[in-house]
């Protein structure tokens, strides 16, 4: 049996479920012609998880023969390989749809209790394994067909000021980018991090990027800006291969 076992020692619902799926063991393809053709996690956007919410995503496999498809199932899993896993995302029962008779589509949802993930160094690259059996005595079983990305969640504030300022005045914009810390369970200010200064007058839809700011050793940002006209300012991180990508609603400043 495909068995991602859970290498800590974990709470809630991780502690009950050991993913387990059909017979298969590793890469391999056996008594038939079966083929995955489409497999997706989350929609192909990564997943944040912070520190207290229980987060849940999609994931579904296509796969097709012409014997036609029993089921299929799709799983995600941190480790150097089956072998050595140091974390699996359990799921609830799976859904088939036929697409047609030789071609079958299976989802489930994912869910993750922050108190499961006992490192910062699982942030990241994910693998994903899925395997398919036909209605004959095929399959094939993969254990790491894609990779699906799992990330610590950011927070961002702002605040600009002076309000009311007038026109052509300085204004001075600060804020503070942190982040999920899984180990500590907290927030801890994001270093040296690039951070976008972005403004939208009033009346338009389109925030602008005025500067790059970075954060200091304690996640803090401070900067200027020349204030022209009335406005929102804001502050927007795109995101690291293990950080979330996270933007601030716009603080408003009125320009006299």
């Amino acid at each position: 049996m495909r068995s991602f076992a859970i290498a800590t020692a974990l709470s809630g619902t991780l502690a009950l479920a050991a993913l387990t799926a059909p017979t298969a063991q590793a890469d391999e393809s056996w008594g038939g012609d079966t083929t995955i053709t489409n497999v997706t996690v989350n929609g192909g956007n990564s997943i944040a998880v912070g520190i207290t919410n229980v987060v849940t995503f999609p994931a579904s496999v296509t796969a097709t023969d012409p014997d036609g498809i029993e089921t299929a199932g799709v799983y995600v899993w941190h480790g150097s390989s089956e072998e050595d896993t140091d974390m699996s995302v359990p799921h609830g029962s799976r859904t088939c749809t036929a697409v047609n008779s030789t071609t079958k589509t299976c989802g489930v949802t994912f869910t993750i209790d922050p108190r499961d993930l006992a490192k910062n160094s699982w942030t990241g690259q994910w693998n994903v394994a899925v395997d398919a059996f036909d209605k004959g005595n095929g399959g094939i079983s993969l254990d790491a067909y894609k990779y699906a990305y799992i990330k610590r969640y950011s927070k961002l504030s702002v605040n600009a000021s002076p309000e009311p300022v007038a026109k052509g005045q300085t204004i001075t914009v600060t804020g503070k980018l942190t982040r999920a810390n899984w180990e500590t369970q907290d927030y801890r200010g994001y270093t040296n991090q690039p951070v976008k200064l972005q403004f939208r007058k009033a009346g338009t839809d389109t925030y602008t990027t005025v500067k790059t700011v970075y954060t200091n050793s304690t996640g803090n940002l401070k900067t200027t800006a020349a204030a022209s006209s009335d406005g929102y300012w804001r502050y927007y991180f795109s995101g690291t291969s293990t950080t979330a990508a996270v933007k601030t609603a716009g603080d408003y400043v009125d320009v006299r």
